[in-house]
């Protein structure tokens, strides 16, 4: 029995902040308390522009053992990706070569995570023994704002593709609602970053460009993404 579904059997009391923010604009006084949060350690869960997702620090030893916690089946050789807000940004953890940056111009932000040869400032928190890197610049101003704000990426993976059944969740299948992921995951989260709305539960096409050249390792669901990168 994995630890998420065995809290859910012993009735585990959910200590997670459900935050019911906003976008066009995004409340600053929101995106301060969150930088609070991550500053604390803090693992927080947030919608994406494909998915829910966990997130924290790369610098925050103690988050990111708490998010590998969340998912036990995730493997450890597996590792979190950089969601950041810009190109430049990008540049500081990852090499951005010409052929990079004319691809991470097109295709940012949107639902792309790329790999790149790591940088010299990649987070050692993160004990990532592979020489690539994936980074994302998501189709978020929520995020986009909170990343600015924090000054530098967050450490992000997203939520297991199956969710576990619950008394208010007959089926298994991959959550959307922000009530939801507090229902599973709020006993271990600090924080859910919540707009209200439905999250797609998509994959982000993944992109490898740390050899040279574009390699496409997988397609998210809608395959007219990869037009942006033809002929580049």
């Amino acid at each position: 029995m994995d630890q998420v579904s065995s809290r859910l059997r012993k009735g585990a009391r959910a200590v997670a902040k459900i935050l019911y923010t906003h976008i066009n604009p995004t409340s600053k006084k929101d995106i301060s308390e969150t930088c609070r949060i991550l500053a604390r350690d803090g693992v927080i869960a947030y919608p994406t522009d494909v998915n829910w997702a966990f997130g924290c620090s790369p610098f925050s030893k103690r988050g990111l053992e708490k998010i590998r916690a969340l998912k036990p089946s995730h493997p450890k050789e597996q590792p979190f990706s950089l969601l950041c807000n810009n190109l430049s940004m990008i540049g500081t953890y990852a090499e951005l070569d010409n052929l990079g940056f004319r691809v991470l111009r097109r295709i940012f932000p949107g639902p792309f995570t790329v790999l790149l040869r790591r940088g010299r400032s990649f987070p050692k928190q993160l004990k990532d023994r592979r020489t690539e890197v994936g980074v994302r610049v998501p189709n978020s101003p929520l995020l986009l704002d909170l990343i600015t704000e924090l000054g530098h990426p967050l450490a992000t993976t997203s939520l297991p593709n199956k969710m576990p059944q619950s008394k208010k969740r007959r089926e298994e299948g991959p959550l959307q609602y922000g009530f939801e992921v507090e229902e599973c995951y709020g006993h271990a989260l600090d924080l859910i970053l919540d707009l209200g709305s439905p999250v797609p539960a998509m994959e982000t096409t993944i992109l490898d460009l740390s050899q040279g050249e574009v390699k496409v390792l997988r397609e998210g669901s809608d395959k007219s993404l990869i037009e942006p990168i033809a002929g580049v």
